[in-house]
């Protein structure tokens, strides 16, 4: 059985889907896909925390599944901007827990990880499964991936349980 590692960036499916489907993400629908037949050692979602009850309420929905959650703040800056992601937090550990995994899984459309699949790939000879919604994923990262999955009608959540 493989052994799977699960590296989701929550907000960057959250806006790309959003944007592109007007719709949520399904990570029932996805977790069952991707964990078919392999075994995970390793899942985490990374999120941003607003200290709000439905986010909260979501980050269990994420514990639930099988994701440990792992939160940073939101920063309002003095300029209105807002600042908040994890692109060096999923770096760092994907380049850990590569080391003992078959497959890693990354939800996102983000570019800047296509340095860090090329690494891992090539240091590790581990497989990288790139998820992300295809209007909104970087060509780069796509040919960095082993394989491409797009995020589509198939992961998303039926509009009546939004």
């Amino acid at each position: 059985m493989e052994k799977l590692v699960v590296l989701v960036d929550v907000q960057n499916i959250y806006y790309t889907t959003k944007q592109s489907y007007a719709c949520n993400f399904d990570y029932n629908k996805f977790w069952a896909k991707i964990t078919s037949e392999r075994k995970v050692i390793k899942a985490v979602a990374y999120a941003i925390d607003r200290d709000d009850e439905k986010q909260r309420q979501f980050q269990n929905i994420l514990r639930g599944i099988g994701f440990e959650v792992k939160l940073k703040p939101f920063i309002q800056r003095i300029d209105g901007s807002a600042k908040g992601d994890w692109d060096v937090g999923i770096a760092l550990d994907a380049m850990e827990y590569a080391k003992d995994a078959d497959v890693v899984v990354l939800a996102s459309g983000d570019g800047d990880f296509d340095l860090l699949v090329d690494k891992i790939c090539k240091d590790y000879q581990v497989r990288v499964e790139v998820y992300g919604v295809p209007k909104f994923t970087s060509t780069s990262l796509i040919s960095s991936a082993s394989k491409y999955f797009p995020i589509n009608k198939e992961f998303l959540l039926d509009p009546l349980k939004r």
